[in-house]
């Protein structure tokens, strides 16, 4: 095979790899919580909900961009660096992401089960059960990085193109939403607190960045195509936010009662019939099984280190998620306390985990490869960290309420 074929074959490689990592942060937090979050938010807010789903896009890319640039340009994941800050805080941040992520895994294939019980009238738990051996046979095989990143862009599409079916069906007042965009008629800045830290909160953080390690494309010289990925991988997340917020807001504003037990199906039932109930059982299976996937493969990211072989780090995201469908399948579903806890956890895995970034941003140039960091970006990015401080204040109440 010639060099030239060999340089082409590489570059398809690595640019597939750039594309799995976005959509892999992207579809990592578009999970059950997700849906079942946007849905509920907006029956409350109705129209006004736009401005949340705005300003937490911003904060978005404020963190990513910061996170992707950090651990790209240094080539290394972000508890190695924490460890290379402050001996131990790597360690600490680990233990966070893992026993978050194990606990919200729980709930995730949980959430496959409903999505195929939606989708085929299977029972939940058998559903549940087949999804997690699908997830599974991605990292048995020979080629599992080009099937996961082939897998979570697949699914993103089919999320966002369903969802855009039924925004469509069920009317929405797009011109109030617009306005009320900039100018709403309602804030709730817990709401907006809620939604960030369900976007990049937990291992979400860090799910795209870590990938993009895996794509060989890091260092200096790549700032520019690291910035390009991180942007649109958020944005992919925020068309599936501003879609699933159009198709219930058609809903809400024709006047419907969403059901408290299960809103999201509810809202696409109404929209669309049977029709619409099926099309809800497939986004709700395709966004919790790139959970499941996200999820087992950033905690396993941070059990691991850059030096681990493929096929190591791929048996251990293998047990990972036979552990959490174990788990499903014993009690059913992670218990609520769990939840609440684990959702704490994640309040604190922000702030600790972006203050390393942050750190190693301002005064940690020799991680960086002498690389002169942006002012305006550290600028955007210390905005954002006043605000995980906040989340993170509001996790240890958590904590303390258990």
């Amino acid at each position: 095979m010639s060099e030239n074929v060999k340089a082409a074959i590489g570059s398809a490689t690595s640019r597939g790899a750039v594309l799995g990592a976005m959509f892999l942060m992207a579809t990592s937090a578009i999970g059950p919580g997700f849906i079942t979050q946007t849905t509920t938010f907006t029956a409350q807010l109705g129209a006004a909900f736009a401005f949340a789903v705005l300003v937490s896009i911003l904060v978005d890319i404020a963190v990513q961009l910061n996170v992707w640039r950090v651990i790209g340009v240094s080539g290394q994941r972000a508890h190695e660096l924490g460890n290379r800050v402050l001996p131990g805080v790597g360690y600490a941040l680990a233990a966070l992401v893992v026993v978050g992520g194990l606990v919200f895994n729980i709930g995730n294939v949980g959430g496959t089960g409903l999505g195929v019980n939606a989708m085929l009238g299977v029972d939940a738990k058998i559903g549940g059960a087949i999804s997690a051996v699908l997830a599974i046979a991605i990292f048995l095989s020979k080629r599992a990085g080009v099937a996961l990143d082939r897998i979570v862009v697949v699914l993103g599409a089919v999320m966002i193109l369903m969802t855009a079916y039924v925004a469509i069906v069920s009317g929405p007042p797009v011109g109030d939403a617009l306005r009320q965009t900039v100018l709403p008629d309602r804030v709730d800045f817990l709401v907006i607190t809620t939604l960030i830290g369900g976007t990049v909160g937990g291992y979400i953080t860090y799910a795209g960045a870590h990938r993009l390690l895996d794509s060989g494309l890091t260092g200096p010289e790549h700032v520019g195509a690291i910035s390009r990925s991180s942007i649109i991988g958020i944005l992919v997340t925020g068309v599936m936010r501003v879609l699933l917020f159009l198709a219930v807001l058609g809903v809400v504003a024709g006047g419907v009662t969403l059901a408290q037990d299960n809103p999201a199906a509810s809202a696409f039932s109404a929209a669309a019939g049977q029709v619409g109930l099926r099309v809800f059982g497939i986004i709700l299976w395709a966004a919790s099984i790139t959970s499941v996937i996200g999820a087992a493969y950033t905690s396993v990211s941070f059990l691991t280190s850059s030096s681990t072989s493929p096929r190591r780090r791929n048996l251990f995201t293998v047990a990972f998620i036979a552990l959490s469908t174990a788990i499903y399948l014993l009690v059913g579903a992670a218990p609520v306390t769990l939840l609440v806890f684990a959702g704490a956890f994640n309040g604190l895995i922000l702030p600790i985990g972006f203050t390393v970034v942050l750190w190693v941003a301002w005064r940690r140039r020799d991680l960086l490869g002498g690389y002169r960091y942006p002012a305006w970006l550290l600028g955007i990015g210390v905005l954002a960290w006043l605000l995980t401080l906040y989340l993170g204040y509001q996790s240890l109440g958590g904590l303390a309420n258990l």
